[in-house]
């Protein structure tokens, strides 16, 4: 009986994991002749397995070697969307991602409404003994509505690590995929099993096994996904960046960013932005603030006495460590921030949206970072002065705000560098943004 039983569950094992090759096999065919046909029909294959991945969450389930119970909606159907919507971004941008969440969350709450309002109906049974069931409608519906709720923060966060995890493992595929997919959906198995148990008294058994059989999963979906872009993709060229109006468009505007990074106006020993770009895109950045009355700030970094580590260690040792300061930087800001070389030891970030007093504390972010970017040789650890501007605070022209910040910097240095500095105040005594170590 024992053996039998072991058996079942392996065949479980094996059918969970054929269903999610045939969802992903069936969903990314559609994809790929999405030049052809359009993204319609991806989105509403996604829209339409929708109610069926809700139902098998709530009532569906199967063992599993392990003692795991799992369900197939959760482990294979949801699993499966969030990690084709990861791919949706890769290949299109986040602006079409959430074109299929926003037109689920509606769809499901006006299922919700409908159903609400349909209850009170005088209805005429077909056969005796069969009528509607209101209380298993409100209840997938209740669960639709609040599972739509999670992917769109899901989706948000699982970009954001893909994003992120390119500093961890640069352009290898695999990895950046199984550990954001693992992240997200290890949050999600808690948030849905939180829904789930409201309205079903689920046990934690479900919220244990839901959470095993979808690290599975995201193993498998990784692989396919990985396979499916090398194997059917070509990589995405040049676009115009859009207009930035909510978390999505942030988000598109990054991604282009790292694209860009990989392709033109990139520094080639640290991987940041170069001169030309900022003298581009920096300008552009601040006569855009200035026009729109929307405060943004632009931080000049010099790493103090880098010619004396150069001396002393070697220009290998200083290349290598102009990288790990540039990465320190970019970990230290925001997403949406941008990061340039603009000489030798010397960055520039521009961040859109900060006034003073927060481009000073991302100022001094930056700076313990640097002070803390691991060296081979402790006598080798470097420090950084950073002069802060802001517009419209202190200038509303690109090459003005450049300057106050370049002064900003050289005073740093005066006062016995390893500090930020920013605007002074109005009587023009000593600066009061100052920090230091």
């Amino acid at each position: 009986m024992g053996d039998t039983y072991r058996m079942l569950e392996t065949n479980n094992a094996l059918l969970l994991a054929g269903d999610a090759i045939l969802y992903f096999a069936a969903l990314a065919a559609l994809f790929r002749i999405r030049n052809r046909i359009g993204l319609g029909g991806f989105f509403c294959a996604l829209g339409v397995m929708h109610f069926l991945e809700t139902y098998l969450a709530s009532y569906f389930y199967v063992a599993l070697p392990l003692g795991i119970v799992a369900s197939p909606g959760s482990t294979v159907l949801f699993t499966g969307k969030l990690m084709l919507l990861l791919l949706l971004y890769i290949r299109e941008d986040a602006k079409v991602v959430r074109q299929p969440i926003y037109g689920l969350l509606f769809g499901n709450v006006l299922l919700f409404a409908l159903a609400f309002v349909m209850r009170h109906h005088t209805l005429v049974p077909l056969t005796a003994g069969r009528g509607a069931d209101f209380g298993f409608l409100n209840e997938i519906g209740g669960l639709m509505v609040w599972g739509t709720a999670i992917l769109f923060f899901d989706c948000i966060l699982i970009i954001l690590l893909y994003e992120r995890s390119r500093a961890w493992f640069g352009d290898n595929l695999l990895p950046r995929l199984l550990v954001s997919g693992a992240v997200v959906l290890t949050l999600d198995q808690v948030a849905f099993f939180i829904g789930l148990t409201t309205l079903t008294g689920a046990g934690l058994p479900v919220l244990i096994g839901g959470w095993v059989a979808k690290m599975g999963a995201v193993v498998i979906y990784s692989v396919l996904v990985a396979v499916y872009l090398k194997a059917f993709e070509r990589p995405l060229g040049l676009r115009h960046a859009p207009r930035i109006w909510d978390v999505f468009d942030t988000l598109t505007y990054r991604e282009r960013y790292e694209d860009l990074l990989g392709r033109t106006g990139c520094d080639a020993l640290t991987g940041v932005l170069d001169r030309h770009s900022l003298e581009s895109y920096g300008r552009r950045a601040v006569e855009s603030a200035a026009a729109a009355g929307r405060p943004l700030a632009l931080l000049l970094i010099d790493i103090d006495h880098f010619k004396a580590f150069n001396d002393r260690f070697g220009h290998a040792a200083g290349d290598v460590m102009l990288k790990r300061i540039a990465a320190e930087i970019m970990a230290a800001v925001r997403l949406s921030d941008f990061t340039y070389r603009f000489g030798g030891e010397e960055f520039v970030v521009i961040a859109d949206g900060y006034n003073g007093d927060d481009a000073i504390a991302v100022g001094e972010r930056i700076r313990r970072a640097i002070a803390s970017a691991p060296s081979a040789d402790p006598a080798g650890k470097v420090t950084a002065s950073i002069g802060v501007a802001t517009c419209a605070g202190d200038a509303s022209g690109y090459d003005k705000l450049f300057e106050i910040a370049d002064k900003r910097l050289y005073e740093a240095k005066a006062l016995g560098r390893n500090r930020v500095i920013g605007a002074r105040p109005p009587n023009g005594e000593n600066p009061v943004r100052l920090v230091k170590a």
